[in-house]
C-alpha cells in the first residue's frame, strides 16, 4: 500500500507541475498583432445585429436587473434585441417579463416547462440577428462586454465567443472562495482560448453566429449541461471558440455548501457524460489541442484526484486506528513539541510539493491581476486555499458514482 501511495503522489506531482508550467508559458506567449488590431474593428454602421436570449424559470426577483444590464450595453440600440423566454415558471416571472416589454428592444415569450435548452432553442428561432447570445436570468453584464467580444468573430472559423465570468457581490466565505476559483477560471479560459481548446460556452453571455445552428444543430439536453455539449460539438466540427478575457459578466453563485454541492455535481456529471459521448475526440490529433490537451488532462486529472481522495481517506482511517490501538495499549502520553532544522523534511516529494504550491500561488496572483486589476489578492485566496481542496473531491466522487450507477443528476 505504501508503494501504491508513493507512485500515486509522484504521478499527481508530475501532472500538476507539467500543467502549471504549460499554463504559464502559454499565458505569456504574445497574441498575434493581427488579432489584437481587431479589438475595435466596427462602428455603429458595420456592427452586426445581436439578440440576447434570457431563458428563465422562477426568476422574478433577478430578471429585471439582468435585462437592465443588457439595455445599458454600449452597443448600437437598433442592432440589439432582448428575447426573454419563460420556461413555465411557477411564480410571476412571465408577468415581470411582460412588464419589461415596455422597452422597445425587449420581447417576452412563455412556453411549457421543457428545460433550459428548449427555452434557448425557442429564442434562437425567434431571432433573425447575425449573432445570438445567452444570458442566465441571475447574471448581469458589464457595459463594455459586448463591444469587446464582437471583434473576435473576425478570426477565421470562429463561431462562438466566451466572456470572463466573475462572482457577483460575494458575501460569505463560500462565495469568496468561489470568487478566487472564478478568477482562476478567467485565466485558464484565456489560455485555452489561445490554444483553440475551450470545451464549454457558459450560459452567462456566450455569443454564437446565428448560422452555426443551421450547420451543426441546436442545443441539446446534454445531461443538463447544454453549454458544454454545444462546445464539444463545435470542436468536433473543427470550428473555433474564442475567449475575451476582459469582457466581464457577473453571476450569482451558491450561498450554501448544499447548493454548491448540487451545482458542481451536475457540472461534473455533465462533463463526464459528454466526454464519454465525445470520446472519439480524446487523444485524436485531428481535433488539435482540445483532443490532445484539454480533454485528456481533464479526464486524467479527475481520475488522479479521485485516487488521491480515496488514498487520503484510507490513510486517515489507518492513522486513527493505529493511534487508537496505541492509546488502548499504552495510554495517552504528551510529547513536548520542539523544533530542530535537522529534522526538516527534504525528501523529493516535499521539495516537488513545495514547488507546485509556489507555482499555484503564482497562477492565483496572475489570475487576480487579470480579473481584478490588482497586484495583490485579498482574503478570498486564503478561503480558496483552506477549503476548496477538501470539498471539490466530494462532488467529483458523487458525480463519478452517479455515472457508474447510471443515476441522472437533477438541475436542482
Amino acid at each position: 500500500m505504501a508503494q501504491y501511495s508513493s507512485t500515486l503522489i509522484y504521478i499527481s506531482l508530475f501532472f500538476g507541475l507539467y500543467y502549471q508550467i504549460f499554463i504559464l508559458i502559454t499565458l505569456f506567449e504574445k497574441e498575434s498583432k493581427k488579432i489584437v488590431s481587431k479589438k475595435a474593428a466596427f462602428d455603429d454602421v458595420t456592427a452586426p445585429s445581436v439578440s440576447i436570449i434570457i431563458p428563465c424559470f422562477n426568476e422574478e426577483k433577478t430578471l429585471e436587473k439582468t435585462v437592465l444590464s443588457l439595455l445599458n450595453l454600449d452597443y448600437p440600440k437598433e442592432k440589439l434585441s432582448i428575447i426573454i423566454v419563460d420556461d413555465g415558471s411557477k411564480d410571476s416571472t412571465y408577468t415581470k417579463a411582460l412588464e419589461l416589454t415596455k422597452y422597445p428592444s425587449v420581447k417576452a415569450f412563455t412556453q411549457k416547462n421543457g428545460g433550459k435548452y428548449v427555452a434557448l432553442n425557442f429564442g434562437i428561432k425567434k431571432s433573425d440577428a447575425d449573432i445570438v447570445g445567452c444570458l442566465d436570468a441571475d447574471s448581469t453584464v458589464h457595459r463594455d462586454s459586448l463591444k469587446k467580444m464582437i471583434p473576435f468573430f473576425d478570426k477565421e472559423k470562429t463561431v462562438a465567443v466566451t466572456p470572463a465570468m466573475k462572482v457577483q457581490n460575494p458575501v460569505n466565505i463560500l462565495q469568496r472562495m468561489q470568487n478566487t476559483e472564478y478568477n482562476i477560471g478567467i485565466l485558464l479560459k484565456k489560455v485555452m482560448g489561445k490554444l483553440d481548446a475551450i470545451h464549454v460556452t457558459p450560459g452567462p453571455f456566450s455569443l454564437f453566429k446565428r448560422d452555426l445552428f443551421n450547420k451543426i444543430g441546436y442545443f441539446k439536453h446534454a445531461y443538463n449541461t447544454e453549454d458544454m455539449e454545444i462546445a464539444f460539438r463545435i470542436q468536433e466540427n473543427h470550428y473555433r471558440i474564442a475567449n475575451c478575457a476582459n469582457a466581464f459578466v457577473y453571476t450569482i453563485t451558491p450561498t450554501t455548501l448544499k447548493k454548491l454541492y448540487v451545482q458542481r455535481t451536475r457540472w461534473t456529471y455533465g462533463f463526464i457524460k459528454n466526454a464519454i459521448d465525445y470520446k472519439h475526440l480524446i487523444f485524436n490529433p485531428r481535433y488539435g489541442n482540445i483532443g490532445m490537451l484539454t480533454l485528456p488532462f481533464a479526464v486524467i486529472s479527475s481520475i488522479v484526484a479521485l485516487l488521491i481522495f480515496g488514498n487520503t481517506i484510507y490513510n486517515f482511517f489507518v492513522y486513527i486506528l493505529q493511534h487508537l490501538q496505541k492509546y488502548i495499549i499504552a495510554g495517552f502520553s504528551f510529547n513536548r513539541i520542539s523544533f530542530d532544522p535537522f529534522f526538516l523534511n527534504t525528501s523529493s516529494v516535499m521539495i516537488l510539493t513545495t514547488i507546485m504550491f509556489v507555482f499555484s500561488l503564482i497562477l492565483i496572483f496572475l489570475a487576480w491581476k487579470l480579473a481584478e486589476g490588482k497586484s495583490f489578492p485579498n482574503r478570498d485566496v486564503l478561503y480558496f486555499i483552506a477549503f476548496y481542496g477538501f470539498i471539490a473531491p466530494l462532488w467529483l466522487a458523487k458525480a463519478s458514482f452517479n455515472v457508474l450507477a447510471s443515476r441522472s443528476t437533477p438541475w436542482r
